[in-house]
């Protein structure tokens, strides 16, 4: 993705808008799309889903700011409301307890889930959920005609469904046909990994474990690298990991886990799922300015 969008500057109708810049600041995120179809359980005893964590992305329009937003008020409606009720009944308002000495967040807070149910979030959300199954499952063509359809002429009355996870249909190296040609980043209008992790501000703890844990350290190298050549070194934005060749010609994988600029793409793209990625010590990562 990180060298895509590099190229993708290039086009002529991009470079126009972006010659003559200058490059200030430098960050990356997975981008949790999945939308409707993909909303998890948005309770659970003692707190509650909201925002980018749950998956609140119209991923038609690539916006998410306003349902997330939308999401934290329901919640907080509902935690509101919950907490009057307790006091009403004769509670305590710093804990929230009612006469008979139950915690109410010792309870699933269900209202925040009936709130979203019945509020413009959800209606939002279920007119661009075969948006992006529609791409995947017909391509850009077909794909992008029905989308316009979906979205624009009349809604289609079916759901479509990605039944298969993203990591899953990564292609393998014998079965691509696309090679990729990228230009040499002139420092101007397309730059490399590291001059852009630089400026990104990331700050980890030098002493501390990685917090990029391998399940099998074996399978970068010996099932990652000869199936799709391990695909770590291109989906990490931050130039975390490489393919190193050892003095003895064998191959070696690598991770510069100060590098992480926390996108958490590894732990979702790996073929294998074979990374995880855990919060580092003493709150490292970006800052961003």
């Amino acid at each position: 993705p990180f060298m895509e969008m590099q190229r993708w500057k290039t086009h002529p109708t991009i470079k126009q808008f972006l010659e003559g810049g200058k490059r200030i600041s430098y960050g990356a995120r997975a981008v949790v799309k999945g939308g409707f179809n993909a909303l998890p359980k948005l309770t659970f005893p003692g707190g509650c889903l909201i925002g980018d964590d749950a998956g609140f992305l119209n991923f038609s329009k690539i916006k998410g700011s306003h349902t997330a937003m939308k999401s934290g008020m329901l919640c907080g409606e509902a935690v509101f409301e919950a907490i009057a009720a307790g006091v009403a009944k004769g509670g305590d308002l710093a804990i929230a307890r009612v006469l008979e000495g139950e915690d109410l967040f010792d309870k699933e807070l269900t209202a925040y889930t009936d709130k979203y149910n019945n509020s413009w979030l959800k209606e939002e959300l279920y007119s661009s959920r075969n948006f992006g199954p529609a791409m995947h499952k017909f391509g850009q063509w077909i794909g992008g005609a029905f989308n316009f359809i979906d979205q624009n002429i009349f809604k289609v009355p079916f759901t479509l469904h990605d039944l298969k996870q993203d990591f899953a249909v990564l292609k393998t190296v014998d079965a691509s046909t696309f090679k990729p040609n990228y230009p040499k980043p002139d420092g101007k209008l397309t730059f490399d990994r590291l001059s852009s992790v630089f400026i990104s501000n990331t700050v980890h703890e030098e002493n501390q474990p990685a917090h990029l844990k391998l399940t099998d350290p074996s399978i970068p190298v010996n099932v990652n690298l000869p199936k799709w050549d391990e695909p770590a070194q291109r989906y990490c934005p931050a130039g975390v990991y490489e393919i190193m060749e050892n003095d003895d010609g064998s191959k070696r994988f690598q991770i510069n886990a100060a590098n992480c600029v926390h996108c958490k793409t590894c732990d979702i793209k790996d073929p294998s799922q074979n990374i995880t990625w855990v919060t580092p010590e003493g709150g490292g990562g970006p800052n961003y300015p």
